[in-house]
């Protein structure tokens, strides 16, 4: 093959191409005519060409000088300085043209042995507040991966058991070697005989395909306890994924989420609630009921209270997980009638005339209110 072929032309980029431009068209190029990927009666010349342009237009001076004098080395006496044994690579890294060629056979990509032991799972459960309150045992229905009752999780027919695999040794790879103009190199993948086990079973148990577990639908009681928070989670050992073969079985990981209550609002470990006031209650005190988690709540008014005042009454919130309970914290809407009889009226005419309301104030006077005066 000439060697005076065009360097731009091997790699198949115009002469006005950039770094870039170079580096792509290289890198597809070269498993094109890779020795062990082509077909090309004379890939391997043509591998030597390619990167012969590409040490050249990869190299700034180099390509300077290709462009002007028509050699990478005006002093060398033939174009480009041939194929030398320095970088074939102009700068690209022998780890760019290895991943180009061979996609990972140093075994970056492979799979390592099968992990046996079972993977956790996840699950929601929703409680009221007053379950939250007291902790509860509830009962929750789910589908998994559980031990195989046939072989008792073994993965072996009756009689059959469970053997090194043959082709790996019980490693889960195998290791193949391929000879390249480079050298020899050496891929692992995972072995097909034994899925990446390290075992295989003889006979495998025909419930489980040799597997030790098998799809179910199970039920669970989950403890939650008392106090607990919407979002936190309640682990359940042993009653995630079953592990492969006998292996430890994972976790059941079980968000909990607590309704909404009808007129209760949890904050950390108090309770919040709106009750509504009489008039008259608010203005000389007195006691109301709030219905709490447990029942009707005793709450002490005091004489004056104003509406939006809180009011509180200790103890009566969620448990705490240091021992204790939060609080029930009261906020007073204090309620005036809308409708009075004519006693009513009387009454309350006779009290507004005793506080002193009932005069209209001069406009002077408003205006010393406005000012503050």
């Amino acid at each position: 093959m000439p060697a005076t072929r065009d360097y731009y032309e091997v790699l198949g980029v115009p002469r006005e191409a950039t770094d870039a431009d170079i580096k792509k068209a290289f890198r597809g190029r070269a498993r094109d005519v890779h020795p062990d990927t082509s077909d090309h009666d004379d890939a391997e010349e043509l591998f030597k060409e390619l990167n012969e342009a590409y040490e050249v237009l990869s190299d700034p001076q180099k390509r300077a000088n290709y462009d002007r004098f028509g050699t990478a080395d005006p002093q060398s006496g033939f174009p480009g300085g041939g194929y030398g044994y320095g970088d074939p690579f102009g700068g690209a890294g022998v780890g760019d043209l290895f991943s180009v060629i061979f996609d990972g056979v140093m075994g970056g990509n492979a799979r390592q042995q099968a992990r046996p032991e079972g993977h956790d799972m996840s699950a929601q459960i929703v409680i009221t507040l007053e379950e939250a309150a007291s902790g509860v045992s509830k009962p929750m229905a789910y589908a998994r991966s559980a031990t195989c009752e046939s072989c008792s999780g073994s993965g072996a027919a009756e009689g059959g058991s469970v053997k090194t695999c043959p082709s790996c040794q019980g490693s889960g790879q195998v290791v193949s070697a391929r000879r390249t103009i480079l050298g020899t190199f050496q891929s692992v993948a995972a072995c097909d005989t034994c899925a990446a086990t390290g075992t295989v079973i003889e006979p495998p148990c025909p419930a489980c395909s040799g597997q030790g577990r098998v799809q179910a639908r199970e039920s669970v009681s989950v403890e939650i306890p008392a106090g607990i928070r919407d979002g936190q989670t309640v682990r359940v050992s042993d009653k995630g994924e079953a592990g492969l073969r006998g292996a430890a079985s994972g976790d059941l990981l079980v968000t909990v989420r607590i309704r909404p209550h009808d007129f209760l609002h949890r904050e950390g470990d108090d309770l919040h609630a709106r009750a509504g006031v009489p008039m008259t209650v608010a203005a000389l005190g007195g006691e109301i009921e709030v219905p709490g988690l447990d029942g009707p709540v005793p709450v002490r008014v005091p004489a004056g209270s104003q509406n939006d005042a809180t009011l509180v009454a200790k103890g009566a919130g969620m448990p705490k997980g240091r021992g204790g309970h939060g609080d029930l914290i009261v906020h007073v809407n204090v309620v005036v009638p809308t409708r009075l009889n004519k006693a009513q009226r009387e009454l309350l005419e006779q009290l507004n005339e005793t506080l002193g309301t009932s005069k209209h104030p001069s406009p002077l006077e408003r205006v010393r209110d406005w000012l503050g005066m």
